[in-house]
């Protein structure tokens, strides 16, 4: 198929990754959907649903949306907490579902999920984010094996730590400390991580497989 002809759609579409992802993947030929929350809700059923009743095609599924809200478990609300898991990773799942439905038909398709390096290596009051990161990898690996017998790739890429308006507000000390953790003595950018989307979304052999695009180790 040609890339002329492909749709991809990135949720959480508003945020600085899903713009420099967008760009990148109109650079490569593909029509882009950046929905924000107003036109795609990934926590609720019925948004999700009408979303994608409205879609005819769909190449490249982008499971981008996120929230985090740093907090000890001890002292984390039951709200505050589902909020966090239901948008990581219910949300992901349900989009991947309905996104699935439609790239099954064609026998074609790639759905890549946005992770966190916290999903392997979380840091403390991150019970929550890091619970439905790791739970994304899983999904990822699960998914690989249900459909790659119908030619449906699914991979996760861990974009590393991103100077953009999400991590706007980490206290220095912390932001500090993360960066010692580079062995390049950098972080990683919005950019290099678009470009490597557009990279992966361009293969065809690649499936059920965990990238970390940083220099932690």
């Amino acid at each position: 198929m040609a890339l002329s002809q492909r749709l991809a759609l990135i949720t959480g579409g508003q945020g600085d990754l899903a713009e420099a992802m967008g760009r990148h993947l109109i650079g490569s030929g593909y029509d882009v959907l950046s929905p924000g929350r107003n036109e795609l809700n990934v926590l609720k059923p019925d948004s999700v649903k009408e979303y994608f009743d409205g879609l005819n095609r769909l190449d490249v599924l982008i499971n981008n949306a996120g929230i985090t809200g740093d907090a000890l478990f001890a002292r984390q609300s039951e709200k505050d907490r589902n909020a966090i898991i239901d948008t990581n990773l219910k949300g992901a799942q349900l989009c991947s579902q309905f996104a699935a439905g439609i790239m099954i038909k064609k026998r074609f398709g790639h759905i890549l999920n946005v992770g966190s390096y916290s999903a392997i290596h979380p840091p403390v009051g991150q019970t929550a984010y890091a619970a439905a990161k790791a739970g994304l990898i899983g999904l990822t690996k699960s998914y690989a094996k249900e459909y790659g017998k119908r030619n449906v790739r699914v991979n996760c890429i861990l974009p590393g730590f991103l100077q953009t308006k999400m991590t706007a507000n980490v206290a220095p000390k912390a932001v500090e400390t993360a960066l010692e953790r580079h062995q390049l003595g950098r972080f990683n950018t919005v950019e290099e991580a678009a470009r490597f989307v557009s990279f992966i979304c361009s293969t065809e052999n690649i499936s059920g497989q965990v990238f970390q695009l940083d220099s932690r180790v």
